[in-house]
């Protein structure tokens, strides 16, 4: 297993540019089997859950590459229909598929996805509301069998605005004859961000980004070049890993308005942001003061991707924070970590209380999520003496190449095999 070791204490500057984002990405690679002609998407993350969703495509029959940060694929005239049960748990987004395979094929056969253990994430809207659109579900213990001869345009209103859930009933609906309503929806930029890519292959989405989004059916898609949305949860990381340290650094290829709940959380007196275009520079110097309450909530609320790095940030700052995570109950485990290495942290269910010490100590950590494992790093970059992070295969899933990006803005960081 790889590991990162980080010598701390190194104020971060330089520029670096953003990547398209992860959690858009892999939704348009699943939505891209819904036309037969070629999808490329381009600036894309050579990360780990990339290239597993690239193999699942290929399983399914798709002609896929990726060179240069631009994914190819092209999908054949008779699509496998069941995804297979080893590449499917291992990725959660893996799910993303459903819709669109329904769309292509009238049926699918599913396993429950894996992905990180951050707490449950049940199916069970997206299949509630595929069900009120007439598609026909078994579930077994360890698969999902649909079939959607039958299904039709509706309304469907979702228990909670799912993102995933979300975007499966968009891609499940675009060929259904008539008018379908989604209510409820998740109004996250990914979500416009699919709307925008299917609009310019011929469908016919209004909505995107508000709580209601309708969809007319259209009898066929045909292929795009398309460029995601900047990966708003890198750019934030990254954002904090500079407020951590001190330094300026110079972001480019951001969206200034998908951070703003970020942003108006971060300290006012001692990190600065001037904005120029797609580009947003980090300024910071001196012990920041805490914030005194975040909580997670969907777009365009406080983002939970984003929850445990800021909970590293609140470690080192003066004074006491609450943080309140409302999307996923197992969350914390990088709070344990960052204990070892001197963080004052106690949780309660779903409550973090944090009192901000001095300096943290370099220890040996392990990151057990995506997002919990990039917070173990900025402790890292600013804990005294060497920090090793193990267990960073879930780094790799979300954040290309580390360690090459904190080296080029002058961390002490190195990963070992």
């Amino acid at each position: 297993m790889a590991s990162f070791v980080i010598g701390g204490g190194n104020k971060l500057a330089g520029s670096m540019e953003i990547k398209s984002a992860k959690n858009s990405v892999l939704v348009l690679m699943s939505a891209s089997i819904l036309t037969q002609e070629k999808v490329v998407l381009h600036n894309c993350p050579d990360i780990t859950d990339v290239h597993k969703m690239l193999d699942i495509l290929a399983s399914l029959g798709c002609k896929v590459s990726f060179v240069g940060g631009d994914i190819q694929i092209v999908s054949p005239t008779h699509l496998k229909t069941e995804i297979n049960q080893a590449l499917a748990s291992s990725l959660r987004s893996s799910i993303f598929l459903l819709g669109a395979l329904l769309s292509r094929t009238n049926k699918g056969k599913f396993a429950y996805p894996g992905g990180c253990n951050i707490g449950a994430r049940p199916v069970d809207i997206h299949l509630d509301g595929l069900r009120k659109l007439g598609v026909r579900i078994e579930e077994g213990q360890d698969y999902i069998l649909c079939d959607s001869k039958r299904a039709k345009s509706g309304y469907v209103k979702l228990a909670l605005p799912s993102v995933g859930a979300t975007e499966n009933l968009i891609m499940a609906s675009v060929f259904l004859q008539g008018k379908t309503i989604i209510e409820n929806c998740a109004m996250e930029p990914e979500i416009v961000d699919l709307q925008d890519m299917l609009v310019q292959m011929g469908a016919k989405i209004k909505g995107g980004g508000t709580y209601r989004i309708e969809i007319e059916g259209v009898d066929s898609l045909h292929g795009v070049d398309f460029t995601p949305i900047p990966d708003r949860i890198v750019a934030g990381t990254y954002i904090i890993a500079t407020a951590m340290t001190g330094g300026e650094v110079d972001l480019g290829n951001v969206r200034a308005a998908h951070l703003d709940s970020l942003i108006s959380k971060m300290p006012k007196y001692t990190c600065n942001f001037i904005y120029k275009d797609d580009r947003i520079i980090v300024q910071s110097g001196g012990r920041h003061t805490n914030a005194r309450l975040v909580e997670t909530w969907y777009y365009p609320y406080f983002p939970t991707d984003l929850q445990t790095q800021f909970l590293a940030l609140q470690s080192i700052g003066k004074g006491v924070c609450m943080i309140v995570e409302n999307i996923f109950e197992a969350r914390y485990s990088a709070a344990l970590e960052l204990v070892k290495m001197g963080a004052d942290i106690i949780v309660r269910d779903r409550v973090a209380v944090v009192r901000g010490v001095p300096k943290l100590n370099g220890r040996d950590v392990w990151a057990s999520d995506l997002r919990g494992g990039a917070s173990l790093v900025l402790g890292g970059l600013v804990a005294d003496g060497d920090t090793i992070v193990h267990d960073i295969f879930h780094i790799d899933r979300g954040y290309e190449d580390m360690a090459k990006v904190l080296q080029g803005l002058g961390a002490d960081i190195k990963r070992i095999e």
